[in-house]
């Protein structure tokens, strides 16, 4: 593989890629506002400027400049290298590059920050970017300097409501157009775009639009400082309080990788934001997607129920002794959810075909819906093919009401609350459900058994394509709930079964080393 130097590191590249980008993909980073990796490059932010070494005996590429010369009380030629963007400059193999080693790189770079702060606003107190801001970070790095300019900056409007999600300061953007070109190139929808020239520039959305669509929040995700922020976070959180875990969104069937931010102060999800992730969600999500953080909180099933009694988990374990005790086990049925993770699935497994040897199965979850070509999938579960891999020969929903309507099924043990809204038809059967959200399947279900949300413990989940990605736990859980598999555990013990998956690690263990075998049953009965 080809490679130039950077101050003095070797950068191995791809054809074709630009001096940033290779720098990117080894974790370094060069200064920049307009360059974004899933982006077309406009070099027009001048942050990015770098020195280009000549060749060995070629000629170097100079620029005549004018230098204020105090002694003499005039200007005087001088010269000095000419810079390059490195976001539009491609890299070449034995290319001396340099960045922060080069004074003229440093001077530029300086007085860049300089010049778009001219007219910022001074308002990082009430700033909802503020700690996390390219132009905080970069006049640490390359500034610490106080404002020379005296006169009154130039005023834009402020508070603009660009549609349902976003509202815009004209005075805090640097005109990087990220925003323009993120709605032009990847949503398809051209609806924003720049007036004006100079200090002047603002931007503007289309004559007779509004900034909708499923996209919106990608705007404010790629605005490098605080001039786009949604009405969903806008005033709502400091992000120097905020803790950060890797995710996978719940949405849909994509499984795009995401950031999800929470206050540990509070046990409190504040919001998603995309993880880079090429082979899945590039550097995106959808609106839909960011803001399905809020389920961590939102129709949540935190109590034990008995009837739609709100009980103990001890009483309402005792409920389900009662209910499964001497029942036929071929009418005894499984009902796998593609809304939880491979180890709840896999614990019910366990459970169902060692408690009762059951072996009829059924798949639910949340019905199907929009789609589109970009990330959207129109399966709203994150782990329908993690269901498929695991229970291959399980059932459609509707075959599980037909099984019940003819009395083939009795009883019914199942996970999550997701189901079609015919679930009621189980009314007239035996329903114990382990869910963490209300639905369906909760509403129809003699008992329930309150589990923890996908924040609340760590889980894995098999995306569309077939990939096996790991969302980790941020917030403590919530109310009586517990992570579904130790329920299905506890379960066990309280049908005087020995259940040695008391861990997570356990689980993972078992589904790595078994292959996901059936066979191979990870629950003992106590008199083994």
């Amino acid at each position: 593989m080809p490679t130039f130097k950077l101050d003095g590191k070797t950068i191995p590249f791809e054809a074709g890629e630009t001096i940033i980008k290779a720098a990117w993909r080894q974790g370094i980073e060069i200064p920049h506002y307009c360059w974004h990796p899933g982006l077309s490059a406009p070099a027009n932010c001048r942050m990015c400027l770098v020195e280009i070494a000549p060749k060995p005996g070629a000629r170097p590429l100079m620029l005549d400049v004018l230098q204020w010369d105090a002694k003499a009380g005039t200007y005087r030629t001088e010269q000095k290298p000419k810079l390059q963007p490195s976001c539009y400059t491609p890299a070449a193999d034995g290319m001396e590059v340099l960045g922060d080693t080069s004074e003229h790189v440093r001077k530029a770079r300086h007085d860049v920050q300089e010049f778009l702060l001219l007219n910022h606003p001074v308002d990082c107190p009430i700033c909802d970017q503020s700690g996390e801001c390219k132009l905080q970070d970069y006049w640490l790095e390359h500034g610490r300097y106080g404002k020379r300019m005296r006169d009154e900056p130039v005023h834009k409007p402020k508070a603009v409501v660009f549609g349902p999600t976003i509202v815009y300061d004209g005075e805090r953007c640097v005109m990087c157009t990220r925003c323009v070109r993120f709605m032009a190139e990847v949503a398809k929808d051209p609806v924003l775009d720049m007036r004006e020239r100079g200090n002047l520039n603002e931007i503007i959305v289309a004559p007779g639009r509004q900034l909708d669509g499923h996209y919106t929040f990608m705007t404010e995700h790629v605005c490098p400082v605080g001039a786009l922020t949604t009405k969903d976070f806008r005033f709502k959180a400091r992000v120097w309080f905020l803790r950060t875990v890797p995710a996978v969104c719940q949405g849909c069937a994509t499984g795009c990788n995401a950031h999800l931010d929470y206050d540990p102060r509070y046990n409190k999800a504040h919001r998603y934001r995309p993880r880079d992730n090429e082979k899945v969600n590039q550097f995106w999500m959808c609106d839909e997607g960011m803001l399905s953080y809020k389920a961590a909180h939102d129709g949540r099933v935190l109590d034990a129920r008995v009837r739609g009694v709100a009980v103990s988990t001890a009483k309402a374990l005792d409920e389900v002794k009662a209910l499964f005790g001497d029942v036929p086990k071929p009418s005894i049925a499984l009902v796998f959810s593609a809304a939880h993770s491979l180890e709840d699935n896999y614990a019910l497994q366990e459970v169902g075909a060692v408690l009762f040897g059951s072996s009829l199965a059924y798949t639910s979850g949340m019905p199907e819906g929009y789609e589109d070509e970009i990330l959207i999938h129109r399966d709203k579960n994150p782990n329908t093919t993690g269901v498929a891999q695991l229970a291959p020969d399980a059932k459609s929903f509707q075959t599980l009401l037909d099984d019940v309507a003819a009395k083939r099924v009795t009883h019914v043990l199942a996970l999550g609350g997701a189901a079609p809204a015919a679930a009621d038809a189980l009314r007239g059967c035996k329903l114990v459900t382990v869910a963490a959200h209300d639905g369906p399947l909760v509403g129809a279900a003699s008992v329930v058994l309150p589990a923890t949300s996908w924040a609340e413990h760590s889980g894995t989940y098999v995306n569309a394509k077939g990939i096996r990605q790991i969302s980790e736990r941020a917030l403590e859980p919530q109310g009586a709930s517990k992570p579904a598999w130790r329920q299905l555990a506890d379960l066990a013990t309280a049908l005087g079964y020995k259940a040695p998956l008391t861990k997570l690690k356990q689980i993972r263990t078992q589904l790595l080393g078994s292959a996901v075998d059936a066979g191979q049953s990870a629950l003992a009965t106590s008199a083994e």
